[in-house]
């Protein structure tokens, strides 16, 4: 089994930190900048910064919190939220991250998944998903539909389906996130992350629901996750990562060392 990866979360509204349960009732919690160091003095593996609003408000990237916090850490990280063009890719790129999570703009315009991998490298674009479980029917044979805008807008849109396009179109690994377990702290959905990671050949990172060190162990043994994103449980301080870490090799899940 290859090392696995814990991600942390931090979704940035108006340039603060910001924490809801399923995409709802979002509140201010910190700052981006310092919590990012923190984190990366625990010894994390990658951050991923989401603006929640940019795409709803139609309004660009965080640049200026990219710029900061590239100057802060010395790990992997990547952002999402109002990214609509290679321009916008090449901007957050330079600023200093190094991938680039496209998802309401790539469900819009799947294009901009393939030319991002051709001008920059598939390693750097990540298809960002947020799912829903809606039953099986013959238009959503998996049962889930893909959702934008923050989790406002379903589009009809198979969640399996879009993951496999989003795979030959460049995309170097998918960070699926479950609307319905988003914020509840109740662990992953499972049957989501298993459908979507045994069924493409790029990595999955598993979102939305992480509470316990447990239900990581949960998404890498049961689900085939080959990343875990959580939130809740180091914002609010219930576990810090060298705890996670330590709790999942002893569980004999291979995890890259501490710093």
């Amino acid at each position: 089994m290859l090392s696995k990866r814990i991600i942390i979360c931090l979704d940035v509204r108006a340039g603060k930190t910001t924490k809801g349960i399923k995409f709802k009732g979002n509140m201010d919690i910190g700052d981006p900048v310092e919590m990012a160091s923190q984190y990366y003095e625990q010894g994390v593996d990658e951050l991923v910064f989401y603006d929640i609003t940019a795409s709803s408000d139609k309004r660009d990237i965080m640049i200026e919190v990219v710029d900061r916090v590239a100057s802060t850490i010395f790990i992997p990280f990547s952002v999402g939220g109002g990214i609509r063009t290679i321009g916008d890719m090449y901007k957050v790129l330079d600023a200093g991250a190094e991938k680039i999570s496209v998802n309401t703009s790539a469900v819009l315009n799947p294009a901009i998944i393939s030319e991002g991998a051709r001008q920059f490298g598939s390693q750097c674009i990540v298809l960002g998903m947020d799912a829903k479980y809606v039953g099986k029917t013959p238009d959503i044979p998996s049962g889930y539909v893909v959702v934008i805008n923050g989790g406002r807008t379903p589009m009809g849109k198979d969640a399996l389906a879009w993951a496999k396009e989003a795979q030959k179109r460049g995309a170097g690994e998918i960070c699926l996130n479950s609307i319905d377990a988003d914020g509840t702290n109740d662990g992953y959905e499972l049957n989501l992350t298993s459908l979507i990671s045994n069924n493409v050949g790029i990595p999955v990172i598993a979102s939305g629901g992480a509470g316990k060190p447990e239900h990581l162990k949960d998404v890498f043994l049961e689900a085939n996750a080959d990343a875990a994103l959580i939130a809740s449980m180091v914002h609010y301080q219930w576990y810090n990562v060298r705890e996670i870490k330590s709790y999942l090799k002893t569980a004999g899940i291979p995890m890259r060392d501490l710093l």
